[in-house]
């Protein structure tokens, strides 16, 4: 079941209609259209609700993502570099977040730095396609894989805030 903050999250983000992908020439700019407007809208409610944690770009194709994420924690900033392709066979498959420079550091995560979204997001996703986009899969993929696995490898300090210099604690 879904929570109430969840829900809220996911009432305030469009659902798409095309189902197309990158193979699909003469669709896929209409459905790249409805992701750039989703993402908008998503981005505009977590400004407004003071609630701010990425940015992101595509290739002018739309097939490739790239961009920052960050988690706030005792008022320090964590700032990750984000990327994903869309696949050949989106959006019956969710893209593949990856943080790169967090790879091997959970057992949370596939090589190359691919969070690992399997058991939760994915049965979530396959539920509804097309209609959830790449707003949907940092909402209910990303986000809260961060707000998990981030305070637990700064508890391990697999993870350092850039300001920390090596030996010096907080």
């Amino acid at each position: 079941m879904v929570d109430a903050a969840t829900k809220k999250t996911l009432s305030g983000i469009p659902l798409l209609k095309t189902k197309a992908g990158p193979r699909d020439k003469d669709l896929w700019p209409t459905r790249l259209k409805e992701e750039y407007l989703s993402l908008i809208k998503y981005v505009e409610n977590n400004k407004a609700a003071d609630n701010d944690w990425f940015r992101l770009e595509s290739s002018k194709d739309g097939t490739r993502w790239f961009g920052k994420c960050w988690h706030i924690q005792d008022l320090l900033k964590y700032e990750f570099e984000i990327e994903f392709d869309i696949p050949v066979t989106y959006p019956a498959t969710s893209p593949e977040i990856a943080l790169p420079e967090l790879d091997g550091k959970t057992a949370k995560m596939y090589r190359g730095g691919k969070i690992c979204l399997t058991d939760h997001f994915k049965p979530l996703w396959a539920k509804n396609v097309p209609k959830f986009g790449i707003g949907h899969a940092m909402a209910l993929g990303l986000g809260p894989w961060l707000a998990v696995e981030i305070p637990d490898l700064i508890s391990k300090g697999l993870v350092r805030h850039k300001d920390e210099k090596d030996g010096e604690d907080k």
